[in-house]
């Protein structure tokens, strides 16, 4: 039987977290305010049945279907009720309920003030959001399960006036960067912990 390592609904997209799902995404585009269900299982190619169980159930988008190399993601969007309608069927075809996910961990949570225009430039190299400007506070977050990078990310672009610089969903540990004003940043951050922290 598959573990069920997340399962994450956000009940608007923000325009920064959506875009950047859009820049490697390659199914169906979400727009900004949509819902959004993650699911995150083990093994990983237990989410091809899954994701034929969503999409069957109810009129939701796909725009992430991966298998990596221990574990499955699915990312379905759409209407409110839609979204809920099908996560509820995939949550019957598990034989599970959604408190049975894994509760996030946070590995790191650190704010760096002032970055130097080294460290921006390094950190825009594999950037696929917005860029870190020299000057502007990072804040970095690493956690487990990969997939609450994404919670994390929306959250704290609800809660101040950030960037997107990067989040990182798959793999063993999920990571975000966030940049901006200081005291914008900090309160980013706060959301951002408190996101996780309220499900651990």
């Amino acid at each position: 039987m598959a573990e069920l390592r997340s399962f994450i609904f956000i009940d608007r997209l923000q325009p920064q977290t959506m875009c950047y799902l859009g820049t490697w995404i390659r199914g169906t585009l979400p727009r900004s305010s949509m819902a959004s269900q993650i699911i995150e299982i083990a093994p990983g190619l237990d989410i091809e049945p899954l994701t034929d169980v969503a999409v069957k159930h109810a009129e939701v988008g796909a725009g992430i279907l991966v298998v990596e190399r221990q574990f499955g993601y699915l990312e379905i969007h759409g209407r409110t009720d839609e979204v809920k309608a099908a996560s509820a069927a995939v949550l019957d075809a598990l034989g599970a309920v959604a408190t049975d996910a894994m509760r996030p961990k946070i590995l790191a949570s650190t704010i760096i003030s002032s970055i130097d225009q080294q460290h921006a430039f390094l950190i825009n190299r594999n950037k696929m959001g917005s860029m870190a400007l020299p000057g502007e506070t990072l804040f970095v977050m690493e956690m487990q399960p990969a997939s609450y990078a994404i919670l994390a990310t929306n959250e704290a672009e609800k809660a101040a006036n950030i960037k997107v610089v990067d989040y990182r969903m798959i793999g063993a540990t999920g990571r975000v960067y966030l940049t901006g004003k200081e005291a914008d940043v900090r309160q980013a951050a706060e959301a951002a912990e408190t996101a996780l922290q309220e499900l651990s």
